[in-house]
C-alpha cells in the first residue's frame, strides 16, 4: 500500500492508498466522527470520477479512520453558512453530496464500504449505494434526521423503501439504531466480517487483478460470518412494525402503536412511540411521504426529489425546524428543540405538498444528474 494525502490543502480529510488495481479511500476527520465536509465531498467526487476513467483501477474501498465510518454530513457547518448569508450556500453542499451519491449508485466499478463503526446520515449515502457493504460487531447504523428537523436524504427514500416490509419506514421515522447483525438481516449490509479479520480481508482484496463482482464476493464470503441477532432486536418485531408502519399517515401509525402498547408490556413499543413524539412533526410527515414515493422511483428520481425537499427545508418557509433541531442537538446541545408547528394536526396537506414542489426562486434549478457512465472532468467543472 502507498498512502498519500489527497486533499490539496484541506487538512488531509481524505487519504488514499494505492495498490495495483485497488484504491482505498479513507475518511479522515476522526475527531468529528468523519462527518462529511464540503471539501471531503468534493474530493471523493473528484476521485470517483477519475477512477471511473482509469482502466488500472478495478476496485474502490471506502472506510473511515477511528471509531466511525462516517457520522453524517457536517450539517452544523451548513447551518452556520446559511445563518451568515444565503440559504443557497447550504444548497450547494447538498447538490454536490447528492451528485456523489448518484455517481456511486451508477458506478461501473465495485465499491466496497467497510462500515466498522458509526454509519449515519451522509455516511449511509456514501456507502449504501455501493455494491458491497461490510458490517462488523462495531457497526451502528441510523438515519436520525427527523430528530434534527430534516428528513432521511442522500437517496434514503430509495434504499429505505426497499428494506423488508415497512422496516424502512420504522428506521427512517424513528431514527432507530441498528447493529451490524441487524444491518445484515435487513439488507443494509451485504456481509458481516468480524473487525479482527478486516486487515486480512483487505490484504486479500489487494491481491485481486479483477473487478469482477463474483470474484470479490467470493473473497468477502471467505471472511464473513453469520452473526446472531440479539433477542431484543427490532428486526424480530417485523410483524408489529409492518402492522403499524404500513398505515397511511403518521397519526395512524402512532394510534396503531398506542393500541399495541395497551395489549403489550413490550418496552420497544413505548420507546418507539417516544421517538416519534420527540421528532419534528413536519419532518415526520414529509419523511413518510418521501419514503412512500421512493418505492416507485429509481435512485435518480429519489435524489432529484430529495434535493427539492432539502432546498425547501433550507428556505424555512413552512417550518424552521431544521435550524432549531441543529441548535438543540448539535450546537447548544440542550436536546430540547421547540418545533413549530408543534403538533401533527397543525400540518395540512398543502404544507406537506410545498416540500415536493419546485422552489420559487429565479436562480434555483433542479438537481442535474450526470448521464450514466459519462463521468469526466467536464462534469466536475460544472459542480
Amino acid at each position: 500500500m502507498v498512502p498519500f494525502s489527497s486533499t490539496n490543502g484541506n487538512g488531509d480529510q481524505v487519504l488514499v492508498e494505492e495498490n495495483l488495481f485497488l484504491r482505498t479511500l479513507i475518511l479522515n476527520r476522526p475527531r468529528q466522527l468523519n462527518a462529511l465536509s464540503f471539501q471531503m465531498v468534493s474530493k471523493l467526487l473528484e476521485l470517483f470520477v477519475a477512477y471511473e476513467d482509469d482502466c488500472n483501477v478495478k476496485l474502490v474501498i471506502l472506510k473511515g479512520n477511528g471509531r466511525a465510518f462516517c457520522a453524517g454530513g457536517d450539517v452544523a457547518a451548513v447551518v452556520r453558512d446559511i445563518n451568515g448569508g444565503d440559504w443557497r450556500l447550504g444548497a450547494k453542499f447538498f447538490w454536490k453530496e447528492f451528485i456523489l451519491n448518484y455517481v456511486m449508485a451508477t458506478y461501473s466499478k465495485p465499491q466496497v464500504s467497510i462500515l466498522n463503526g458509526i454509519v449515519m446520515g451522509g455516511g449511509a449515502g456514501a456507502s449504501m449505494h455501493g455494491r458491497f457493504r461490510i458490517a462488523t460487531e462495531n457497526s451502528v447504523f441510523a438515519m436520525p434526521e427527523t430528530a434534527l428537523g430534516l428528513f432521511p436524504d442522500v437517496g434514503a427514500s430509495y434504499f429505505l423503501s426497499r428494506l423488508p416490509g415497512f422496516f424502512g419506514e420504522y428506521v427512517g421515522l424513528t431514527g432507530a439504531r441498528l447493529d451490524g447483525a441487524e444491518m445484515l438481516a435487513c439488507g443494509l449490509a451485504t456481509h458481516f466480517v468480524p473487525s479482527t479479520r478486516l486487515l486480512l480481508l483487505e490484504a486479500a482484496l489487494c491481491k485481486l487483478d479483477s473487478g469482477a463482482p463474483a470474484t470479490i464476493s467470493s473473497i468477502l464470503d471467505e471472511y464473513s460470518q453469520q452473526p446472531h441477532l440479539k433477542e431484543n432486536s427490532a428486526y424480530h418485531k417485523l410483524a408489529v412494525i409492518n402492522k403499524c408502519f404500513s398505515r397511511r399517515t403518521i397519526e395512524e401509525i402512532l394510534s396503531t402503536l398506542e393500541r399495541e402498547a395497551v395489549n403489550s408490556a413490550d418496552n420497544w413499543i413505548s420507546a418507539t412511540i417516544q421517538s416519534l413524539q420527540k421528532a419534528s412533526p413536519t419532518s415526520l410527515k414529509i419523511s413518510l411521504r418521501s419514503i412512500r414515493e421512493g418505492r416507485l422511483q429509481d435512485v435518480g428520481q429519489c435524489l432529484t426529489r430529495e434535493y427539492r425537499m432539502v432546498c425547501h427545508v433550507l428556505q424555512g418557509e413552512v417550518s424552521k425546524d431544521f435550524f432549531e433541531g441543529c441548535r438543540a442537538i448539535l450546537l447548544d446541545k440542550d436536546k430540547n428543540p421547540k418545533w413549530e408547528p408543534s403538533r401533527l394536526e397543525q400540518i395540512n396537506e398543502s404544507m406537506v405538498e410545498q416540500y415536493f414542489s419546485k422552489v420559487d426562486d429565479e436562480e434555483w434549478e433542479d438537481l442535474k444528474l450526470p448521464a450514466k457512465f459519462t463521468f469526466s472532468a467536464s462534469l466536475l467543472a460544472k459542480l
